[in-house]
């Protein structure tokens, strides 16, 4: 119990020294404002995303993909963005189990993911803010930054903030588990029915259990609004100190989703067309997320999602991450000055 005391107050003093070593490494800075230009941002976006995970109720999967974004004046922007699973291996889940258990003829289709939108300016203003600057030590160490806690500095910036109203389209396919999905709905394979009437089997010719896969075909339209927040600010501190700056670019986003189309592919097996019309689809879906990148000629972006997808009914949860590098950046003017000699 001594013991236990003894290093329960070495430990109390070994932290507040630690404490006090932070408060007293603090130390007044001057900086000069290089720029402060929250307007003056790149135009076009291009960042390749190496991987994306996506935990979806109808089917999980993960992969890559390329996503673009133009930003014209302070009027409206324009993003298209693309995805889909890198194998059926590397985690396209339904597509996978198709391959190794299914029982049907159906060829199980790779996830695949499309989306265009844009967004109008309802509003875009700027106002008095101020931009929190890390202060990073010329010629320190990268291993004795890790180490580091960093201090920073509070400037004044503008704060550039973007009312917005999106719309614009998905496309989107999808291996589906038809087992799954017929318990999750109080259905059985009795539901499912030629045109003349037999239900699709319990079992197969060779007694093995019924392992039902379909592709789920879905055009979906979203109409949203967004709140985007631009700081595009650099200072120089004093000779200890390197430049700093934040050119952050960060959206909030709210969609409502609609499916105009929305097909999930009869069942094929021993010759015979099985209609799934049985099956409840949902066409009515809600999305919240966000999205983060940089104003620089080479950076990175992340970003994320959360909702209920227009897709089978009580199958439509998703919730995803996803991350760009390299993400490629121009203002698009390739204009320079002439002066006649």
């Amino acid at each position: 119990m001594a013991n236990l005391r003894v290093s329960l107050i070495s430990l109390f003093v070994f932290v507040g020294l630690l404490a006090y070593g932070q408060a007293s490494e603090k130390i007044a800075v001057t900086f000069d404002e290089l720029y402060d230009e929250p307007y003056a941002i790149n135009k076009l976006f291009i960042g390749f995303q190496p991987l994306y995970g996506e935990v979806f109720a109808t089917n999980v999967n993960a992969g890559f993909g390329l996503e673009t974004q133009y930003f014209h004046k302070n009027k409206f922007s324009i993003k298209g963005h693309f995805r889909k699973s890198y194998s059926s291996k590397f985690m396209d889940f339904n597509r996978e189990n198709a391959l190794r258990n299914g029982t049907v003829a159906n060829t199980p289709q790779i996830f695949s993911y499309f989306e265009l939108g844009g967004t109008y300016h309802i509003k875009d203003f700027d106002e008095a803010s101020t931009a929190k600057i890390f202060l990073h030590k010329k010629k320190l160490p990268p291993t004795k930054w890790a180490a580091t806690v960093p201090s920073y500095a509070e400037v004044p910036a503008k704060l550039r903030k973007i009312y917005g109203l999106r719309a614009g389209a998905i496309l989107w396919n999808s291996t589906a588990d038809i087992n799954r999905t017929l318990d999750k709905q109080g259905l059985s394979f009795s539901d499912l029915v030629t045109a003349q009437g037999d239900a699709l089997p319990q079992q197969t010719s060779d007694g093995r259990d019924m392992a039902a896969f379909a592709n789920l075909h879905a055009t979906n339209a979203y109409v949203g609004g967004s709140l985007t927040w631009i700081r595009n600010v650099a200072v120089s501190f004093d000779d200890q100190y390197d430049n700093g700056v934040d050119d952050g670019i960060f959206s909030v986003f709210l969609d409502v989703m609609v499916a105009p189309t929305l097909t999930l592919d009869p069942i094929q097996y021993n010759g015979q067309s099985y209609a799934t019309d049985a099956i409840k689809l949902n066409k009515v879906g809600v999305r919240a997320g966000f999205e983060g990148r940089y104003n620089r000629t080479l950076g990175w972006s992340y970003g994320g999602e959360v909702g209920y997808r227009p897709s089978i009914d009580g199958r439509g949860f998703f919730a995803l991450f996803k991350i760009a590098f390299p993400v490629f950046s121009s203002n698009l003017d390739n204009k320079v000055e002439a002066f006649q000699k």
